[in-house]
């Protein structure tokens, strides 16, 4: 609905008096006829002040009371309550009914097209002491003890308090066709289930708090050492440390047990099949110095063998000769 500004009577704790009636220029037909249905006096009804006036009059008075809807409540606490097997009398015994009832402090037919209704203060009453007496210690029994618990209770019936004076339920204004003898009335279409609903959305439930989250405070890691002079230096190695153990297949021997000697005479395996056709000659050559002492960093013999150029040297140019290379045409025509 739009944004409607209500007079002072509807303002919180306020009390009451005769409503403000806004009419348009031109009297609605449904409403002439709920004028001239409610009052016993007759009146005419020719014009819009005489409308208006009629209205005031009629809602002003102190019977004109209007039943918005009705709630059936627990009597007790629910700790304090019977429990029956009939579930018909277990209902009486343990319910009751509240009549939600208020009167009309603003009538616009004009902007808005709606009317205004404020609670009264024996229904305000009756509200706050259900709340205090039996909403909140249900809530209270409900729910597991902290150490506001009783600090938020007491907030709880303070905020319902305030929001149940505050409370002004608007509707169309057509609900004034619900009017009756001496300004009273109740509401049609359905309305009073809404007033049910937002009645009922006043009483809010106890919750308690989250469970707090412990964060664990682990100690910062030192990077560095207190003394920032000789963090560079190593720490000092204590002189009765044992050294690290070291595995079996890691140790090397200290000593080479030294390999048999290899002599100049033995025969060294070839590649080269025999030749067929071909006569190799005998080649003898003088065996090479002698290394008179091994090599201090090793202990194993080094086999004796000559260089090449020394052998070339020895065996001079009849090592070519002595193969036969001179014949090479020889071989080239046989083959």
């Amino acid at each position: 609905m739009p944004a409607l500004l209500l007079p002072d009577t509807a303002a919180p704790f306020a009390p009451r008096s005769s409503p403000t009636v806004v009419l348009n220029t031109k009297v609605d037909p449904w409403l002439t006829a709920t004028l001239k249905r409610v009052n016993r006096i007759k009146r005419s009804l020719n014009s819009v002040p005489q409308h208006m006036k009629c209205l005031t009059d009629t809602l002003s008075q102190p019977s004109a009371i209007w039943n918005l809807c009705t709630l059936m409540v627990p009597k007790a606490p629910t700790s304090q309550l019977d429990k029956h097997d009939n579930a018909l009398v277990e209902a009486f015994t343990r319910f009751e009914l509240l009549h939600v009832q208020a009167y009309v402090v603003h009538v616009d037919l004009v902007l808005s097209h709606e009317v205004a209704f404020k609670l009264t203060k024996d229904t305000i009453s009756d509200l706050c002491e259900y709340h205090k007496e039996v909403y909140l210690i249900d809530q209270r029994d409900s729910t597991w003890p902290w150490t506001e618990k009783e600090t938020q209770v007491k907030k709880l019936h303070d905020q319902f308090v305030q929001a149940a004076n505050k409370f002004v339920y608007r509707t169309n204004a057509n609900a004034l066709e619900g009017l009756e003898d001496d300004g009273a009335g109740e509401l049609l279409e359905g309305r009073s289930e809404d007033v049910k609903n937002q009645v009922l959305g006043l009483f809010y439930p106890l919750l308690p708090p989250p469970p707090r989250i412990v964060d664990v405070v682990r100690p910062a890691t030192q990077m560095l050492p207190s003394s920032p002079a000789n963090w560079w230096n190593p720490a000092p190695v204590p002189s009765n440390a044992q050294p690290p153990p070291v595995e079996s297949w890691k140790i090397l021997s200290s000593t080479i047990e030294d390999s048999p000697p290899v002599s100049s005479s033995q025969a060294f395996p070839t590649n080269w099949g025999p030749l067929g056709g071909l006569e190799m000659p005998n080649v003898t050559c003088s065996p090479g110095p002698q290394y008179s002492q091994a090599p201090a960093t090793m202990s194993m013999s080094i086999p004796q063998l000559p260089l090449p150029s020394m052998v070339a040297q020895q065996c001079g140019s009849g090592f070519g000769g002595g193969f036969g290379w001179d014949r090479y045409q020889d071989y080239a025509t046989t083959m």
